[in-house]
């Protein structure tokens, strides 16, 4: 009772949460890693190590983290063309003109805890989220205001150990919830196996599980290497939207893999990663919009999904130690975005589309306890412009771009 009593309130504080950045997954977690581009699977610097690695707790020490993010995503689309008469019957043509989602400013805590223990254990936690939105007041799909909501919270106890020197791994049995609405496609509520949860129903929730594994090693006295794999995360039921999502109202949460290296020096430190994230696997995430709409209902196994792809996502940071108390980051994170041009319908609602990410960081020293972070990042503009599959003659587009800013505080525990 007391541990979901403390979800709920990591929740409320993470309500108005939206990321889209690598997919809809964040580039990074943490101003740390963020700051040099999300990269770090090799090497750990905070207690959000398990979002990236669970073995990488154990090279961070005793240490409690918590920051705060200001996000402001930039994202809308545009109509152009359309039928010079009374449409033919079978078509849908959205209205002409240009259209931006509303909010634009999101405030995003974060946080972790880990602690040594006998020799070479340690015991943490890592809280993290991911998500996605959209809000638009333009009837959109003639169903009055369109948007989607997806907000993902994941709390990941973390065991680590080291097995010799060289040698560390770790385990995060991960704690899943997610919220979800998605409004204005009632207009295909004759299209679903249950039209009357599809469209507009507020804000539904699931709970789920999943498992995550990781290794860190020492090849030489400056390369590092690190694996992490994190399991697709079995989601309950989203039943408001079991009409709208396929397999009823599914939603799990994908498995990803990431690989990297490290090298390190008394100054000077470059990591790079691989991160691959398996969208497709899940099905109310990687069905097509046609054939599916032809072929079966909305809500069905085989139903209209997103139509995203699987997405490898390329991560490179650099760390300048300028002195003992102060080191200065950059980073680049490039991934081609997952949105096929034949899926651009439902994905104006989700135009999870920037695919170059530059960030900066710096940290500093400021008492023997205490350590302050900042990070900037920028993601440029994604676009993504294609026929409307069913107005023939229109083209719809859509585009998205990010910056933000954040600061966290570290606190290293002498004892």
């Amino acid at each position: 009772m007391l541990f979901k009593l403390i979800i709920s309130i990591v929740v409320l504080l993470l309500a108005p949460v939206t990321f889209a950045s690598n997919g809809y997954f964040s580039h990074g977690y943490g101003a740390v890693t963020k700051g040099m581009g999300g990269a770090g699977v090799a090497w750990s610097q905070d207690s959000l190590a398990a979002a990236t690695n669970p073995a990488g707790m154990n090279s961070v020490g005793n240490k409690l983290d918590f920051g705060v993010e200001l996000f402001s995503p930039r994202r809308g689309y545009e109509v152009e063309g359309g039928p010079s008469g009374p449409p033919p019957e079978g078509t849908l043509y959205l209205r002409e003109g240009s259209y931006r989602s509303k909010q634009e400013s999101f405030v995003i805590p974060n946080f972790g805890y880990n602690r040594e223990f006998l020799e070479a254990s340690t015991l943490g936690v890592s809280v993290y989220a991911n998500g996605n939105n959209t809000d638009y007041s333009s009837d959109t799909y003639y169903g009055g205001d369109a948007g989607i909501d997806l907000r993902q919270l994941f709390v990941a106890p973390t065991y680590s150990w080291r097995l010799s020197e060289r040698h560390a791994f770790g385990v995060s049995p991960t704690l899943a919830y997610q919220t979800f609405e998605f409004s204005g496609v009632s207009q295909f509520a004759g299209l679903s196996a249950n039209g009357d949860r599809m469209s507009d129903r507020g804000p539904d929730q699931s709970w789920g599980y999943g498992l995550a594994l990781g290794w860190q090693g020492a090849l030489s006295k400056s390369i590092h290497a690190g694996i992490s794999y994190r399991s697709k995360m079995r989601m309950k039921k989203l039943h408001k939207y079991s009409g709208l999502l396929a397999e009823q109202g599914g939603f799990d949460i994908p498995a990803s893999l990431t690989a990297g290296f490290a090298w390190r020096s008394a100054r000077h430190n470059v990591v790079f990663d691989i991160q691959h994230v398996a969208f497709s696997d899940v099905k109310s995430a990687g069905n097509r919009f046609l054939p599916n709409l032809q072929a079966s209902r909305f809500g069905d196994d085989g139903g209209v999904g997103f139509g995203w792809k699987d997405m490898t996502i390329y991560k490179l940071g650099y760390q300048w130690d300028i002195r003992s108390t102060t080191s200065l980051r950059a980073g680049l994170n490039y991934g081609k975005h997952f949105v096929r041009d034949s899926e651009i319908f439902l994905n104006l609602m989700s135009p999870a589309l920037p695919e170059w990410h530059y960030t900066a960081g710096v940290s500093e020293q400021i008492s023997e306890k205490w350590k302050v972070n900042g990070v900037v990042y920028f993601a440029k503009k994604g676009v993504l412009a294609a026929p409307n599959p069913l107005g023939p003659g229109q083209t719809l587009s859509t585009y998205m771009y990010q910056i933000a800013a954040g600061v966290s505080f570290t606190y290293s525990f002498l004892n």
